[in-house]
């Protein structure tokens, strides 16, 4: 190995080396009765953000119910609240009260919409809660999703070769300068080297209604449907931006569709002038800012000719789990 190549590679360690040492005292082993895995503190007051499939136990279909304990790597253990958690990005908050027991260090929050292909990735767990597994690599790709436990689409979800394990779910990614850009989440077994975090541009968006609201409030019709591609000849007719739509398998009586006259085989192609080309853009489409208020979809009706049919419709609010 030439003197270039070894100052390369001891520049890259004395990065992954400062980032932990700086990061590393934030990272947390997040337990409860069955399991548990990592998370990290992200405000001073004891604000750790970590995994929904981690606070739920794998169980989608049980709410969290703790007890949840927090232990930090110099020793100190919380018995910790549940906040909040989405179960369709994979995102928990919990809150821990340090107050009384010494400063907490809170991680960073940076922007992963500002990630290039080819930068340093850091991933910390503390799955034994007071030891760091620490693996370090590059973002292999960018804009990549992934279905949750739900069978929503997570969507801007990074790709990186920071090998994880799975008492790494819930522990920060983390750039070479310290700064959290992604919550880890996933890996492919059976695959070499790929591991998945959620995007942090989604968890900054999600963490204030977890705060707010112990969830994420997301809108709905009522219908049940399968995108479908659409005919060359009915785009070209209509002038549609759109090869696919979503067909209306089923509509849930007295449903937000169902007061609107959305019928079964419409096929929805748009909503408030958005297009809609499939059923996870629709559910992207469907944010709580639509709960309530009059909004406008846009249908294909009919088989053999079919025309755009304009429906108005106040979505209702989505109760999950």
């Amino acid at each position: 190995m030439g003197a270039t190549d070894s100052f390369l590679l001891d520049s890259y360690s004395r990065a992954v080396v400062d980032v932990v040492d700086h990061i590393g005292p934030s990272v947390a082993a997040v337990r409860l009765s069955e399991g548990g895995g990592s998370g990290f503190v992200f405000t001073p007051d004891g604000f750790v953000l970590t995994n929904s499939h981690v606070v739920r136990a794998g169980r989608v279909d049980a709410r969290p119910s703790g007890p949840f304990r927090v232990s930090l790597p110099d020793g100190r253990d919380f018995e910790a609240r549940f906040v909040g958690d989405d179960p369709d990005t994979d995102l928990a908050v919990l809150s821990v009260d340090g107050s009384s027991r010494g400063a907490l260090t809170a991680a960073p929050l940076g922007r992963s919409a500002e990630l290039k292909r080819g930068q340093i990735a850091i991933a910390i767990g503390n799955p034994l809660g007071f030891e760091h597994t620490v693996t370090a690599g590059i973002v292999s790709a960018l804009g990549r999703s992934m279905r949750s436990s739900t069978g929503r689409l997570i969507p801007d979800v990074i790709q990186t070769d920071a090998a994880l394990n799975p008492g790494n779910s819930g522990g920060p990614l983390l750039d070479s300068a310290g700064q959290v850009i992604g919550v880890n989440t996933a890996i492919i077994r059976g695959a070499q080297s790929i591991s998945f975090a959620v995007a942090v541009d989604i968890a900054t968006w999600v963490i204030p209604q977890l705060l707010q609201h112990g969830r994420v409030r997301r809108s709905h019709l009522g219908v049940a449907g399968a995108t479908v591609p659409l005919h060359r000849r009915v785009v070209m007719h209509h002038g549609l931006a759109v090869q696919s739509a979503v067909r209306v398998a089923a509509i849930e009586p007295g449903s937000p569709a169902a007061q609107a006259g959305v019928r079964v085989d419409d096929l929805i192609i748009g909503i408030d002038g958005i297009d809609i080309e499939s059923v996870d853009h629709l559910h992207r489409a469907l944010d709580g800012s639509r709960i309530g208020r009059e909004s406008v979809i846009r249908v294909l009706r009919g088989h053999t000719s079919p025309e755009v049919v304009y429906l108005s419709v106040r979505p209702a609010e989505l109760r999950g789990s």
